[in-house]
Formats: C-alpha cells, structure tokens, sequence
C-alpha cells in the first residue's frame, strides 16, 4: 500500500515536472483554468494533495543515473547497436513505426510501456528513441522508476538519425 502510493506521486510528481518543463513559455488552456468553468470550484495543489510530493519527486530525480542521456549522438548510438544484445525500442506510435524506423527496433508505444514489460529485458542494454526525445525521455523515467537500471534514451531520436543519412527499415 505504502509502495503503490509512493510511485503513484513519483508518477504525478514526474508527470507535472514534464507537463512544466515542455511547457514553459507555451500557451496552454490547462495552464489558467477557465472562470466559465471554475466557478466556486478550488483547485487543489499537488502540494495540498501530498504534502511529500517535492520530496519524492527529489528522490526520484537524484536517483537518476548520471549517464541517463549517454547516448547523444547518432555515431554513438551505431556503436551501441554494434553490441549484439542491445535491444533498440522505438515508442512512436504504430502508423509512425510503419512509416519507418532505425533497423531491428521493436515497436513499443509509450502509451502502452507498462503492457509490455516482457518485451523488455532487464539485463540488456535497452536504448529508447521516438522521433523527437520527448517520448522516450518519458519512456526511461518511467522504465527508470519502475526499476530497470538498463535503460537509455536517444534524445536525437529519430529526426537525427533520419536526418544522418542512415538507414530506415519499414513494415
């Protein structure tokens, strides 16, 4: 009980930080609630909700590998699919991964991650990538708090290796 209310405000906490971090200098009908809609009706805080959530969300994020993003660049991701076990994980969605994706990725939604854990070793090297880092960013926190320490993202993503020259394989 203690666990699943834990990871629930990490999974808050970490799903306000990114909402926040993303949308930082953008117009958002979420960001100012609506008089039309909000009359007489309080908002609550995350911090009103759980009173812990900076601390957990503290936790979580010092407890971010320091090679969390290693893999910054197209030349380096190669070298890390030259390693035979690397399991490459492509979250686009399916009409994304059809429309062509990096060779021998396996197409796992982000919206579907925790569906399809058996998919997804947990020791061998794991790289994550979508086609802009957004979606994989979310897909190794998640994988992260969920307790995989193998997990990477490729925050160039798709549009650099697409953009490289490289080769894309298709459904």
């Amino acid at each position: 009980m203690i666990f699943k209310k834990f990871l629930s405000t990490i999974l808050l906490g970490l799903a306000l930080s990114i909402g926040l971090f993303f949308g930082v200098g953008q117009p958002s009908i979420a960001a100012v609630p609506s008089p039309i809609f909000m009359v007489g009706v309080k908002v609550a805080t995350v911090a009103e909700v759980s009173p812990n959530v900076e601390l957990e969300v503290d936790r979580f994020l010092t407890s971010i590998p320091v090679s969390y993003y290693t893999i910054a660049t197209v030349e380096d991701l190669k070298s890390q699919l030259g390693k035979p076990q690397t399991v490459l994980v492509d979250v686009r969605e399916p009409f994304e991964y059809r429309s062509g994706h990096i060779p021998n990725a396996i197409n796992i939604p982000l919206r579907t991650l925790a569906h399809n854990l058996n998919q997804i070793p947990r020791n061998l090297p794991v790289v994550l990538y979508c086609s802009s880092g957004y979606r994989s960013a979310m897909g190794v926190m998640t994988l992260h708090v969920l307790g995989y320490e193998n997990v990477q993202g490729f925050p160039p993503s798709f549009t650099a290796w697409q953009a490289a020259g490289e080769a894309i394989a298709s459904r």
